[in-house]
């Protein structure tokens, strides 16, 4: 086992965990018996308790179970924005013993059908908002039935800015398979008796699919706990943590740090349906919140807010994420504001969030962090499955109980994704890493990322780092485009900070960029726009701009 990072392990902690025989359900249970009356969640301007919480579980259970004829094993869709009914429907599928099938709510109704008939789920939980794109496939799929909960059901009189999707009234709906979320709590049906087991397949996450099908990822409630555990011990997340949740929670590194791990501590969870920086700083300021878990492009947003000095942000203890490598201007500016360093982490959804995190006393920027309990993590070369030394780049590989069961009814593509290495089976991430003297991993890029430029290879993580540096830089996102010399050359799509536009232009930036990194791997191309496109998770779809760049090669109008 590589154990390199040893001696940079926090020594408050243990270098191993047992992770506990009990299930998520078993985990809310214990929290709402030992702190009935905490609140659970502050959702704008309400208050739940751990009591309402659980209270409310198990009557959604018992509906499920009773008058939807869910049995358990059966696949429940779960296809709603952040709110208390998210959290709610997670674990009243787990009560029922069903297994939650959590889908992005930006997929259209022609993405959905696909998941839908991917893992037969006939039962649904979903946001009204999202009900448009769910009719046309009640019963033209094995979908049957869905619970379309209001989360204005949730909301207080009090005064405060709410997204449209929150303000919106419950609607009512002309089908006969709809069920509404009220009406399933006031039936007030007791659930089954509870004989769920750790190693019950409890959530089914879909990769996103940038290198192929989407597929479900098996985890069971001992691998979820893996990660639960592991976040609880090394975030430091005691009962009296406030945790702000804007991730979201269908994705799993929201799912597993807003939401389980804070559950699991008795904590308080401020959630956010909506991405938006000022809510989530009057949010941090109003509820003293004290963690916030991110991604690097939220906080890149969240610190270019010209109104940020107007609110106390003193309560923060800890900010962290992952997604993508936060650049260091990023950081530098952050611990200027907050005393905080960023403690970046790094997963998958096979990995059910992280497999590595840095240490919270000994962060690196752009750094993934070291491998986290149990964990044992290699660079091998990706084409000979050879272990690399340190310095050397090549694909990372990961053993350790968090690691998934496989792909859902995809045996072939399951062991595809696994390579043997002294007699232990290491998941094989696509991802093109390195590891320092120190044990210290860095992500170089995607495999499918890489850019060949003149037979050199330009790494756009890297380039986007190096950008970032500029002032003028707000985001940035590298693309390989066609080139008839280089065969490839590198472009960056970059929006600007709101001081600098109209002030800089695209050659500047070249100019720029010339200085700051090598010949080959500096920007030819440079292209502002006023948004990136990204993910509901807050990741930049590189790959969508690098398909209109080679949209427009077919179409004769790509420049060199």
């Amino acid at each position: 086992m590589n154990n390199r990072h040893f001696p940079h392990w926090p020594k408050r902690l243990s270098k191993t965990l047992t992770v506990p025989e009990t299930t998520m359900v078993d985990h809310l249970a214990t929290t709402a018996k030992r702190y009935p009356q905490k609140t659970a969640i502050h959702y704008y301007g309400s208050s739940y308790s751990y009591e309402q919480l659980f209270e409310q579980v198990n009557a959604l259970a018992g509906y499920l179970q009773k008058k939807l004829s869910v049995q358990r094993g059966d696949r429940v869709l779960l296809y709603m924005q952040n709110s208390p009914q998210f959290v709610i429907s997670y674990y009243a599928i787990l009560r029922a013993e069903a297994i939650v099938v959590p889908i992005n709510p930006m997929n259209t109704s022609e993405e959905l059908s696909f998941y839908i008939q991917d893992c037969e789920t006939k039962v649904g939980i979903i946001g009204q908002e999202l009900f448009a794109k769910v009719e046309p496939l009640l019963l033209s799929t094995v979908l049957e039935r869905v619970i379309v909960a209001a989360y204005s059901d949730y909301i207080s009189e009090l005064h405060v800015s709410l997204p449209d999707e929150v303000a919106l009234p419950r609607q009512t709906y002309a089908n006969d398979c709809v069920h509404y979320w009220s009406n399933c709590l006031e039936a007030d049906i007791p659930a089954k008796e509870y004989n769920g087991h750790v190693d019950d397949i409890a959530v089914l996450p879909y990769t996103s699919g940038t290198t192929g099908v989407p597929k479900g990822c098996v985890h069971t409630h001992r691998t979820v706990n893996a990660n639960i555990i592991s976040a609880y011990h090394w975030s430091n997340v005691t009962n009296a943590a406030v945790c702000l949740v804007t991730l979201p929670l269908f994705h799993v590194t929201g799912m597993v740090h807003s939401m389980h791990v804070p559950i699991f501590a008795g904590a308080t969870m401020v959630v956010l349906t909506r991405w938006n920086r000022d809510d989530a700083a009057r949010f941090m300021e109003m509820y003293r919140c004290t963690h916030w878990v991110n991604i690097s492009t939220m906080l890149i947003d969240f610190l270019a807010n010209p109104s940020l000095s107007e609110y106390d942000l003193s309560s923060l203890a800890s900010i962290s994420g992952g997604g993508a490598p936060l650049p260091a201007a990023v950081g530098e500016k952050l611990f200027q504001l907050t005393g905080l360093q960023y403690v970046e982490g790094y997963g998958l959804s096979e990995t059910i969030s992280h497999t590595h995190f840095n240490p919270p006393d000994r962060p690196k920027l752009q750094c993934l962090g070291i491998p986290s309990f149990d964990v044992d993590a290699r660079i091998i070369d990706p084409a000979t499955g050879k272990e690399l030394g340190a310095g050397e780049a090549g694909e990372i590989v990961v053993h350790g109980p968090q690691v998934f069961k496989g792909y859902y009814r995809r045996e072939k593509e399951t062991e595809e994704s696994f390579i043997e290495i002294d007699g232990k089976r290491f998941f094989r991430t696509g991802d093109i890493g390195r590891m320092d003297e120190e044990g210290y991993f860095f992500i170089v890029d995607r495999v499918k990322r890489m850019i060949n430029a003149a037979g050199y290879k330009v790494w756009p993580t890297e380039v986007e780092s190096l950008l970032y540096k500029h002032p003028a830089v707000q985001q940035a996102c590298v693309v390989g485009v066609p080139d008839p010399r280089r065969g490839e050359t590198v472009k960056a799509f970059i929006v600007l900070q709101d001081n600098y536009v109209g002030k800089v232009t695209e050659q500047d930036i070249i100019e720029w960029a010339k200085a700051q990194m090598a010949a080959y791997k500096y920007p030819r191309i440079i292209e502002f726009r006023s948004s990136l496109p990204m993910t509901s998770s807050g990741k930049l779809l590189w790959r969508k701009l690098q398909e209109e760049e080679y949209q427009k090669l077919e179409r004769g109008g790509t420049k060199a």
